[in-house]
């Protein structure tokens, strides 16, 4: 990969992780545009690496809330786990709700189901068209949240749940835990923010899943080169990510998730019509 296809692919993740587009689909398709060559163990693990970056911006922009302590007392009588869960049970609620993707997660990458389908651009576009047309109705089926609903165990572990869905190229992961947390009676606000949150412990965990497959592997991809497209990607995927959040949150709680669904149906549509009639995807040969 070179500098430049480095930097155009960090842009579309930070552009698109937190949008209900899907940014590892966006991602693939953009590096077939390019003329990247699927397959490539780095080229995978990068597609996973820069989303960490784009997720730091979360740990930025909401660190307050981020690093939060519940300082009132525990009930009386309280065991050691129950005051300690009661002190941090914002953390503890991210444990519950990381778990389903964690058991999901690995089985896709050891069974090497999720290698075999970043490679494919088709289900990408068949994945945006089926989220798009989802997405033109989920507002009026779920869109029933109360501002004094907020998450619990079980909630999170059932927005966690809805998470292993995006483990499909094609499927947004911040769709999948925005519509869960609607389901579960958030706001779509409220929904958002615990998507973002979540989002955290979930590509900390893949990053770090697929470093030690890149060290397992060889070190031949650890070349200074390599190096540095991984830290300039993550370095402009958080900036861009860290605009973009803002935007989304205030664009969602107005608007709702219809005009993701519409972009997601013409894009899909466009590939698979490319893709039936023989024409290749790359713009560089």
């Amino acid at each position: 990969m070179t500098w430049l296809e480095t930097v155009i692919i960090a842009i579309v993740e930070g552009l698109t992780e937190f949008l209900p587009v899907s940014s590892t689909g966006h991602m693939i398709i953009t590096q077939n545009l390019l003329g990247i060559e699927q397959g490539d163990p780095f080229v995978h693990a990068f597609t996973f690496i820069i989303q960490f970056g784009a997720i730091l911006s979360v740990v930025c922009l909401y660190w307050k809330r981020f690093f939060q302590f519940d300082r009132t007392p525990a009930p009386e009588g309280s065991s050691l786990w129950q005051r300690l869960k009661h002190k941090y049970y914002f953390y503890w609620l991210l444990f519950v709700g990381v778990l389903p993707a964690v058991v999901i997660g690995l089985a896709a990458k050891k069974s090497g189901l999720l290698d075999w389908l970043l490679d494919s651009v088709e289900v990408v576009a068949i994945m945006l068209v089926v989220g798009g047309v989802f997405m033109l109705f989920c507002d009026k089926l779920f869109n029933k949240g109360d501002d004094r609903t907020k998450v619990n165990e079980k909630r999170a572990f059932n927005i966690g749940l809805y998470q292993c869905i995006s483990v499909i190229p094609g499927v947004s992961r911040s769709m999948a835990t925005i519509v869960g947390g609607m389901t579960q009676g958030l706001t779509r606000k409220r929904a958002a923010e615990f998507s973002f949150f979540l989002a955290v412990p979930t590509m900390a965990g893949a990053t770090l899943l697929d470093l030690l497959d890149l060290v397992k592997e060889d070190a031949v991809w650890a070349t200074s080169h390599n190096i540095m497209m991984l830290l300039l990607g993550c370095v402009v995927a958080f900036v861009v990510a860290l605009l973009a959040m803002k935007w989304f949150v205030a664009f969602l709680t107005k608007y709702g998730f219809k005009a993701f669904g519409i972009y997601r149906i013409i894009v899909g549509t466009i590939i698979i019509v490319l893709l039936l009639t023989g024409h290749s995807l790359a713009m560089v040969d």
